[in-house]
């Protein structure tokens, strides 16, 4: 399968806004590859959903656009296959001088390539095709490519968190090769995301009877243990198992021998009120003197989602019956909740968490699934004081006291149909030295063009903005613009896809500017 194929199926989908007809198109690409080697299809499943294989190939934003800057081919000729083997050959390239032979590598598989082809594959390597695949759509396009019901392809998906894998199976052994995927222990899945809610009596309303967990502000964890092996793993599906050994202690004490369990981990002061964000996470990513730093700043961990227990997948399981077997499971490790029904309760509740210094609360179906990786309803979030994680899409060279730092941030929420972001607005507020100082050595690695003193870089870096209310405005292309927006932290366990959504802003503004 010729590369230029790909591209052009890319360009058809990001080229509507239709789900349907994004669906259509990535499914008759998808189709082609039927007869193909499974290492071809799973590569053509990666490119399309916007994803390299290869992970990175050892080469910034900068130093990719410069390799890009060469005369393009005069006719399609790159396959598929040949360009994921020259980019495994550059990300194996190591020792003395690999950045500059990294750079002629991709240098000449540019000069290989088509002009569509080099903007297609210059996107794919910074990680910016945002065309509009997400997973849902895509998931929805491997069932029609190979004839499969979407909920196979999806609970797959689900437990696997592999779309080129599934797409294998799908087209090798239809059915029967999805029902072998089942939550692997020690294989992280997606964690289960909620929406942001602005009234925790309203939820309670649309909801009917919920499960309100505390929301603390610290690190969410998915630990999996198999008799003494326990694994700790991040957000963002890192293995952060040596960074926090008081978690790993913790469940190894556990009488099942095999769970999948997900929490929080957080820094608590002696009274139990919770450390700062930040000083939580000096404990992640720690990989020297881990002993000396616990003993100054001991972890807690709460759990309030059971996955997996004694060899049963819960992931279809109502979450009350989750919660049963986690309760049996964690003890007193359990994430302190409650149970109601009526607004004034959960009003109560959520008084009760912020008094003990938490954001607020999550808001639950007791009758809903684990959706690995959604966004849905039966899920919420409640803050009372307004934030959104957003993404950072440019910034602009401070003056006086901030000359020479990078300051005003412009922030985007990514739109769901599309995959691109919207920006929102700029905001310098909040920002102390020190997050200056951060920023600015970050977002100049991302760099990937300038316009006078605008920095323009790879919406890689996740940041919680706390904002008054969401506006109209006629200065942004969404139509929205966050007002007396305001930094709150940085949030480096949370990948761009985990961001909140425009459709997420869009709500916030119909709810607060309803008649």
């Amino acid at each position: 399968m010729l590369l230029a194929e790909l591209v052009a199926t890319s360009e058809a989908v990001a080229g509507t806004r239709s789900r349907n007809a994004k669906r259509d198109h990535l499914a008759a690409c998808l189709a082609t590859f039927a007869s193909a080697p499974a290492r071809e299809l799973a590569t053509a499943v990666a490119y399309l959903s916007g994803r390299l294989p290869q992970g990175r190939v050892g080469l910034g934003p900068a130093a990719l656009c410069e390799a890009s800057r060469v005369p393009a081919a005069g006719s399609a000729t790159l396959e598929v296959a040949a360009v994921d083997a020259r980019l495994d050959g550059v990300a194996a390239i190591a020792g003395a001088g690999s950045a500059a032979a990294r750079k002629r590598a991709v240098a000449s598989l540019f000069a290989a390539a088509r002009p569509e082809e080099q903007r297609f594959l210059v996107m794919l390597l910074l990680g910016e095709l945002r065309q509009g695949a997400l997973d849902g759509v895509m998931v929805e396009a491997i069932a029609a490519a190979f004839s499969v019901p979407a909920t196979d392809v999806r609970r797959a998906f689900m437990v696997s968190g592999n779309l080129p894998r599934v797409a294998e199976a799908a087209s090798g052994e239809g059915v029967s090769g999805l029902a072998r995927f089942r939550l692997a222990l020690g294989t992280p899945i997606q964690s289960m995301l909620a929406q942001p809610a602005d009234d925790v009596e309203e939820t309670v309303a649309a909801l009917g009877r919920v499960v309100l967990d505390l929301k603390m502000d610290g690190a969410r964890v998915q630990v999996h243990k198999e008799g003494r092996d326990v694994r700790v793993f991040s957000r963002r599906l890192r293995d952060v198992t040596a960074s926090v050994p008081e978690v790993v202690q913790a469940v190894r004490a556990m009488s099942p021998d095999r769970l999948v369990l997900d929490g929080e981990a957080i820094a608590l002061e002696t009274g139990g009120r919770p450390h700062p964000f930040q000083t939580t996470m000096r404990r992640f990513g720690r990989k020297r003197d881990v002993d000396a730093l616990r003993d100054r700043l001991p972890l807690s961990v709460f759990f309030f989602d059971c996955l997996h227990s004694d060899g049963e997948d819960l992931l279809e399981r109502p979450l009350r019956e989750r919660l049963a077997l986690l309760d049996r499971a964690v003890g007193s490790h359990a994430m302190p909740r409650r149970e109601v029904d009526d607004g004034a309760a959960a009003a109560a509740f959520l008084t009760e968490a912020m008094d003990g210094g938490h954001e607020g609360v999550m808001a639950k179906d007791p009758a809903s699934a684990y959706e690995a990786g959604a966004r849905g309803q039966a899920w919420r979030k409640v803050k009372p004081a307004h934030s959104l994680d957003l993404v950072i899409l440019a910034a602009e060279w401070g003056h006086g006291r901030r000359r020479g730092w990078l300051s005003n941030l412009h922030l985007g929420a990514r739109d769901e149909p599309s995959g691109q972001y919207v920006m929102l607005g700029k905001t310098f507020k909040g920002l102390t030295d020190a997050m200056l100082r951060w920023q600015t050595e970050r977002l100049l690695e991302l760099e990937t063009t300038r316009e006078g003193h605008v920095v323009f870089v790879a919406p890689r870096v996740v940041v919680e903005v706390a904002f008054d209310e969401v506006q109209t405005s006629a200065q942004y292309p969404g139509g929205l613009a966050l007002r007396f927006a305001r930094v709150k932290r940085f949030r480096p366990d949370k990948a761009p896809e985990q961001a909140d959504t425009f459709s997420a802003v869009r709500a916030i503004h119909r709810q607060r500017h309803r008649d």
